[in-house]
């Protein structure tokens, strides 16, 4: 993958500037060291950062047809491309190199912009073509390649990431509070919204189409979309389902190892990543590099468990205890790749997995997200079975609490996560007084969160996966936490799991072989018995966590206190000074310690908001 960007002048004005349009392309080096280069035309102007992964010496971008009429920038990987590349030479198409990126030209050439459907990958791209004056942009099914855009002064400006967008001087660089409302009540941010104001992130299966420069229009090609109750498959036997879902999950694995570079792979300790480990030795036994994290608190320690998988197969493993040190070191860069708020520390234990794969040489990496919300994984797909199960206590505030969740999930018995009404309150603790003054208007709550039209029918797990995708998988564990993580160290992150074959058969899949007696991952497990230890199949999920802003505030105090310090926060005007001196004060006692991962870490929130802020010069 790699890294783009651009400007197009909507408007006809020539207004395209090259120094401008480099700076933009150079806050992306990150993501693509190898290779970097800007093109200018009359009314468009593209960057491109290359992390050179297939056809080292000719991949570069932009890549055109035959007669150059058409070409595009393209950030990601299309794992079917040799299938596609077979299929389009017989039809007279005439490829230049051995990219992979190549096909999606001859494609469209050949299907029109319905061609994104022919694509299994992650990918974020930009096609122009200059005979119809047609452009084209697009964010892979589920979101794992980023796409950010905005409009302003008729001018069209995008990026792999925001920061090369507000290079352009005709951005503003404006807090969106209502984003801040998302990472506060949900696991993260939720496409299109982000932390910027009038920045906005392409949702997943979603392309954007501008013709004749004034018509612009956003259409959705694909989204995770469960079969009706009364659509259900039952007819088949377990095994079926066991031994497709393994067949699958070997060619999305080997799609995954393709590539000019070494590639290597995580390992948490927990099944995702082992199945992912198991698979590649079935694959290829040649020895490969694994990489984990691990901590010295025996309460989120998962040492014994990643060793014993690397042990399995055979690999040469790199592991890192991670201190506080660290974390207090690495939280500046971690908000600052992440171009957002974070809730956890964990995303600087992903960098640092990306740092040492660096170190390693290793370019591409596999691993395991994406398994949890396609199986059930997660305990809320446990608490709603024994909800099902046993009459719920009703709080003195549910029927406030109804309306909420019938608002926003069109059901007003689904729990997600947290109670809407009583959460309200906290938050409103938490805002300044000018916040709180137009809360109605930035509660994230009273904006458009999923459509719930399309889960009204479904099981109650596929209610949930599908919700889960839409506010925990694209923008927070592939976005903030995924991508953005990885190319920090200019890696290249990959997820079998996320294959659009495996998540189409895991969608017609019943409820029952997922989560089967209260056994989360039932299939999963079944299939992967043959490669993955059974001290690991039989664990318990373990949900990874890092230390919390108590444990960094009392390890650097100064370094705390100087971000949160009362003027600091009043000047802001986002948080209640008051508020934040009480939460340090409690965060400080010696036996304080938040039960992550659930407790809400405020602290952590209003410490990287500040710090964004001030990283990205914003106004709140």
């Amino acid at each position: 993958m790699c890294g783009i960007c651009g400007v197009f002048d909507m408007q006809q004005r020539d207004r395209i500037d090259g120094d401008i349009l480099k700076c933009m392309n150079e806050k992306l080096a990150h993501r693509g060291p190898d290779a970097s280069a800007e093109k200018i035309e009359r009314n468009l102007g593209i960057g491109f950062n290359r992390l050179s992964i297939i056809d080292i010496d000719n991949g570069m971008q932009p890549i055109f047809n035959e007669s150059e009429s058409i070409f595009t920038i393209c950030n990601g990987e299309i794992y079917n491309y040799k299938e596609l590349t077979q299929e389009l030479e017989a039809k007279g198409h005439r490829f230049r190199t051995r990219s992979d990126c190549e096909c999606i030209i001859h494609l469209y050439e050949e299907y029109g912009v319905e061609f994104i459907e022919k694509l299994n990958g992650q990918f974020a791209f930009f096609l122009f073509d200059r005979l119809k004056n047609e452009i084209i942009c697009a964010r892979d099914h589920v979101g794992i390649a980023p796409f950010f855009y905005t409009i302003t002064d008729g001018l069209f400006i995008f990026g792999s990431e925001i920061k090369a967008i507000i290079e352009h001087p005709a951005v503003m660089r404006k807090l969106d509070i209502t984003g801040l409302d998302q990472i506060m009540t949900f696991p993260g941010l939720i496409s299109p919204r982000t932390m910027f104001q009038g920045i906005f992130s392409l949702k997943p299966g979603h392309r954007i189409i501008i013709k004749d420069y004034t018509n612009f229009r956003i259409e959705e090609y694909w989204d995770v979309l469960y079969p009706e109750n009364r659509e259900l498959e039952h007819e088949e036997k377990e095994d079926y389902y066991v031994e497709r879902l393994d067949e699958l999950l070997t060619k999305a694995v080997k799609y995954r190892l393709q590539a000019d570079v070494p590639v290597g792979f995580y390992v948490s300790g927990g099944l995702d990543s082992s199945v992912i480990a198991g698979k590649i030795n079935q694959i290829d036994t040649d020895k490969k590099e694994s990489f984990s994290i691990d901590f010295s608190d025996r309460d989120i320690s998962e040492g014994k468990y990643q060793r014993l998988m690397a042990s399995n197969v055979n690999t040469r493993h790199n592991e890192y205890n991670l201190g506080l040190c660290d974390l207090v070191g690495g939280l500046n860069r971690a908000v600052y790749h992440a171009e957002c708020s974070l809730k956890e520390s964990y995303n600087i234990a992903t960098m640092k997995l990306a740092e040492m794969a660096h170190a390693k040489g290793i370019k591409v990496i596999l691993t395991g997200e994406g398994a949890d919300e396609l199986f059930g994984g997660y305990i809320g797909y446990r608490f709603d079975k024994f909800n099902q199960m046993s009459p719920r206590q009703k709080t003195d505030d549910w029927e406030k609490e109804q309306l909420w969740r019938d608002k926003v999930w069109g059901d007003s018995d689904f729990l997600y996560e947290i109670n809407f009404y009583a959460y309200e309150k906290i938050k409103r603790e938490i805002y300044s007084g000018e916040v709180n003054a137009v809360f109605h208007d930035i509660n994230c709550l009273n904006h458009s969160i999923i459509d719930k039209n399309k889960i009204q029918n479904v099981d109650l797990l596929h209610k949930r996966s599908y919700i889960d995708f839409k506010l925990r998988m694209a923008d927070h564990l592939l976005g903030d936490h995924g991508d953005r993580m990885a190319f920090s160290h200019s890696v290249e992150a990959r997820f079998p799991f996320l294959d659009k074959d495996v998540i189409s058969f895991v969608l017609k899949m019943p409820p029952f072989i997922k989560l089967k007696d209260f056994d989360e991952k039932y299939v999963l497990k079944r299939a992967a018995k043959k490669y993955v230890p059974e001290e690991i199949l039989k664990r318990p999920k373990f949900a990874f966590t890092a230390p919390g802003s108590s444990e960094i505030l009392k390890s650097d105090r100064e370094f705390v206190e100087d971000i949160l310090s009362f003027e600091r926060i009043k000047r802001h005007g986002i948080f209640n000074p008051e508020k934040v001196e009480e939460l340090k004060k409690l965060y400080l006692q010696p036996d304080f310690k938040l039960n992550v991962p659930y407790d809400s870490d405020f602290l952590m929130i209003v410490l990287t908001t500040e710090m964004l802020l001030d990283k990205y010069k914003m106004v709140g």
